[in-house]
């Protein structure tokens, strides 16, 4: 069967698009990646999603229009990677604009900016969304949702496998091995922390608005990070909790970006000299990779850690997790056929499959909900 998979990250940078055709067991599918395409967010749009994800308040009227323009994008990347319209069902993961996980005495809630229904009718084709939902109401985290997929699409070898994506936010999937000891162990997954959140935002202030990221690190790579700043952040709240655990902007916006900028510019002026920029995103890019080395010195013996999403295209970041994550193989999950923007849209293409069929998306070990549940909403083409 084939499905159309629609993925539009925490960075709000536009919408990844699969073409994956999925056959046999559902635990176990056959599959092809048939057709990749991506479609940016016109700036104003990118530029109105952050804000609203960051907490600015929105009048009716502009929440509805900010879903139908979203959900014109999302039309917009399932006609490029399938032209021909040969897709029978699609996944779509919307954007998320606000993520509350639960905590003591009151559930989690997390909201995924689409118009499933109009969606559905643009591409004359079903539409599954709203993913987390079912999640968060039996008291789970909603997110990741991701490492369910990946124990599907890339079972664990003879050690420990760890899947690293690196959009807005870090997320980590551990894969136990096929063999041995742990081969019975639970899959494990969670939102590690920042990863492009801070640093786009830290590169469109210091640019003033002319650039949105850092192309391959190459701004950071031309200063020093703070290492004992560093050191200090990892012992926050967040870094240091056990999982399931979930983050977006909501927690690493930018009110967190303007605090670590006043504690940077600080700790430079007590050295007698001002905050540069290349020294701010370096400190940025080094704390990412830092939290993720942290995470994983609490886990299984990972042997071999794949890396995804845009920061996979960050030299220094990619360097950083080398010297920072030691005595474990790193290598881009393209190594394996799958892009660096393709993993999520494929898992989405996968779990709505598994909707189709019935099957349960989500993971106890990872949400921390009390049982699995069949992920998603169905909208029908009218």
């Amino acid at each position: 069967m084939k499905v159309l998979g629609l993925m539009s990250g925490t960075s709000a940078d536009g919408v990844d698009a699969v073409l994956a055709d999925f056959r046999g067991p559902a635990l176990r599918p056959r599959w092809r990646l048939l057709n990749r395409a991506s479609v940016p967010y016109p700036a104003d749009l990118r530029r109105r999603l952050i804000a609203a994800g960051q907490g600015q308040a929105l009048l009716a009227i502009e929440v509805l229009e900010l879903g139908e323009a979203i959900t014109e994008v999302q039309a917009a990347a399932a006609r490029a990677c399938d032209p021909g319209g040969s897709a029978s069902l699609v996944g779509c993961h919307g954007q998320t604009i606000w993520h509350r996980p639960p905590s003591e005495g009151r559930r989690g809630c997390s909201w995924q900016l689409l118009q499933g229904p109009l969606l559905a009718a643009l591409l004359e084709r079903p539409v599954v969304f709203d993913f987390r939902a079912a999640d968060l109401a039996i008291g789970g985290q909603g997110a990741p949702l991701v490492p369910a997929t990946d124990a599907a699409l890339f079972p664990g070898r003879c050690g420990w496998r760890a899947l690293l994506n690196l959009g807005g936010i870090a997320n980590l999937t551990l894969l136990p091995p096929a063999t041995g000891p742990d081969r019975q162990a639970a899959v494990r997954g969670w939102d590690c922390g920042p990863a492009n959140t801070l640093l786009d935002l830290a590169v469109t202030r210091f640019s003033s608005g002319a650039l949105t990221f850092d192309a391959g690190g190459a701004w950071a790579s031309r200063g020093q990070a703070d290492e004992p700043m560093i050191q200090r952040w990892l012992q926050e709240a967040y870094f240091r909790a056990q999982p399931p655990k979930s983050t977006g902007r909501e927690l690493f916006g930018a009110a967190d970006l303007e605090r670590r900028l006043a504690e940077l510019a600080a700790s430079a002026e007590a050295m007698g000299q001002p905050l540069e920029p290349a020294d701010a995103l370096a400190s940025l890019t080094a704390l990412t990779a830092a939290v993720v080395a942290q995470d994983l010195q609490g886990a299984p013996a990972v042997l071999e850690l794949l890396v995804a999403g845009g920061g996979a295209r960050n030299g220094l970041l990619m360097r950083q997790l080398q010297q920072r994550c030691r005595g474990l193989i790193l290598r881009p999950l393209a190594d394996l056929g799958v892009g660096d923007s393709d993993r999520e849209a494929l898992a989405f293409a996968l779990l709505a499959w598994w909707h189709q069929h019935g099957q349960t998306g989500s993971l106890p070990s990872v949400t921390g909900a009390p049982r699995s549940a069949v992920l998603g909403i169905r909208a029908a083409p009218p």
